[in-house]
């Protein structure tokens, strides 16, 4: 009887509330549903030593890339719910629903938000030889061009392509895309003149070129002017309502204790907010955000309504 008592004993504090109070207690796995290198990488690559300081656990990163960011956002939907396995995700994670028929997770019920790390402003771009010089200009020449604008995407269902949509739309001009395997790409089209416009997903990739006068940017996603291009007004300011933003945050599987979570969510928000994580973030045109579960959950069911009506009109 005394064993039994004794092994009673042992397995009580295997529940979930226990192991929240000892989290972490081992290494945890921050999925990164893309390739090496991209913003979404170099972001997750600044913050993971810092919140494997703060925890006193090492968090690893693993990419794995593949069919607009599923294939990894998979692995955490199907993760135990303990905290050990988080997913880095972007903007594709709201877009995905209404680009594809068969995503083998529930985008919003099978994760658990842990919080929105930085918000990105696309941004509209035309070579030299573009006659507009201002968004007002850009609206009335893309109306008046007979047949259409040509402007270039990365993909689909990336943000630049979705914020190219949403312009047109509200604008009311034709356009036509043409997509290109990466951004670069797609800079070098602009400035050649083969295609017209991109709206380009991070502010910060246009930079260089603005600065090195090969490209003229004419307006902003985000609400606010990004710090990178201070002196390029919003789109909004010509066109009221329009908002396109990127952004990147981290996701827990659904059913993880809430301790957890906000515990994960205090340190993360923490390093986001510091002075040590800001050049990593102005480096990409990024901005801080931190913050709470419930705000990004909110973020999230927003973004996947708002993009599912843009997409079905294309469709």
């Amino acid at each position: 009887m005394k064993h039994s008592f004794l092994c009673l004993a042992l397995v009580v504090p295997l529940t979930p509330a226990f192991a929240a109070e000892i989290f972490p207690s081992r290494p945890i796995r921050l999925i990164i549903p893309s390739g090496a290198g991209g913003v979404t990488d170099i972001l997750a690559r600044n913050i993971a030593p810092k919140l494997g300081d703060s925890l006193g656990q090492q968090v690893v990163i693993d990419n794995r890339p593949g069919a607009s960011g599923i294939v990894g956002s998979q692995i955490v939907a199907k993760s135990a719910p303990d905290g050990y396995t988080l997913l880095m995700a972007f903007p594709s994670h709201v877009t995905n629903p209404s680009l594809f028929a068969d995503i083998p997770y529930d985008t919003v019920k099978d994760f658990a938000p842990v919080t929105l790390v930085s918000a990105v402003a696309p941004v509209l771009i035309v070579g030299m030889q573009m006659p507009a010089r201002n968004m007002a200009d850009f609206i009335t020449h893309a109306k008046t061009k007979p047949g259409g604008l040509n402007h270039g995407a990365v993909g689909l269902g990336s943000m630049g392509a979705l914020a190219a949509d949403l312009l047109g739309e509200m604008a009311g001009f034709k356009f036509t895309q043409v997509l290109f395997k990466g951004s670069p790409q797609g800079m070098t089209a602009v400035v050649s003149g083969e295609i017209d416009y991109y709206l380009l997903g991070s502010v910060g990739s246009a930079v260089p070129q603005v600065k090195a006068g090969r490209l003229r940017a004419l307006g902003v996603g985000s609400k606010q002017r990004a710090a990178p291009l201070p002196d390029v007004p919003p789109i909004a300011d010509t066109l009221p309502g329009y908002e396109a933003r990127g952004w990147n945050g981290i996701l827990a599987p659904a059913g993880t204790p809430r301790a957890v979570i906000e515990r994960l969510n205090r340190e993360l928000v923490k390093i986001i907010r510091s002075p040590d994580i800001q050049p990593a973030l102005a480096g990409e045109g990024a901005s801080a955000i931190g913050n709470t579960p419930a705000e990004f959950d909110a973020v999230i069911r927003a973004d996947i309504a708002k993009w599912a009506k843009i997409i079905k009109a294309r469709k």
